[in-house]
């Protein structure tokens, strides 16, 4: 949805900022698809204020987060979803195609989510054999992929995210990882 809001303002010469403000939760289809129409997306930490303040920083009037929050800045600085429904609205009603034909050159990519509940908190980057199983499985994503390992910040847990070309290859690279953290960091 955010790409497709992106492409509208920035058709109608209404998008600041030269992009998209999004979380690293967005997925790379997002990216990409902002990117074939000249556009950039920028990353901030999860949680709306850090979208918000992104978007101040950098003069952006849309962003939001893959969870379903979309800002317009220029309307709300809180994600709305009555805002965005009218502005999807405003777009169907402006190219008289229906939804599903808007957003045909979106392509999301495999993406899987995984919750480990973990005894130890130490910093990921601070922990050499997942450091290295991180660098080994992008290198073999390539382009193609990523992987995010973060802390929750409410519960006991580490959020494993993988991306990439399959849903196989990242559902493998997700169950190798959340098996790598439950041994070096105690999780169930």
């Amino acid at each position: 949805l955010l790409a497709l809001l992106a492409e509208d303002l920035h058709k109608r010469g209404e998008l600041r900022g030269g992009g998209v403000v999004s979380t690293v939760m967005s997925n790379l289809g997002l990216e990409s698809s902002l990117e074939r129409h000249g556009l950039r997306l920028s990353r901030t930490a999860v949680g709306d204020r850090y979208v918000v303040e992104r978007m101040r920083e950098g003069g952006y009037n849309l962003g939001g987060e893959q969870s379903g929050h979309v800002i317009f800045l220029d309307h709300n600085t809180t994600g709305d979803g009555l805002i965005t429904a009218l502005q999807s609205l405003a777009i169907v009603t402006r190219s008289a195609l229906p939804l599903s034909q808007l957003s045909g050159d979106f392509r999301r990519f495999p993406q899987v989510l995984l919750n480990i509940e973990v005894s130890e908190n130490r910093p990921i980057e601070e922990i050499p054999e997942l450091q290295a199983l991180i660098a080994r499985i992008e290198g073999e994503l390539g382009g193609e992929g990523r992987v995010l390992i973060r802390y929750s910040g409410t519960e006991a847990k580490v959020r494993v995210m993988v991306e990439g070309p399959t849903e196989k290859r990242v559902s493998a690279y997700a169950a190798e990882l959340a098996e790598a953290i439950r041994g070096l960091l105690g999780g169930r």
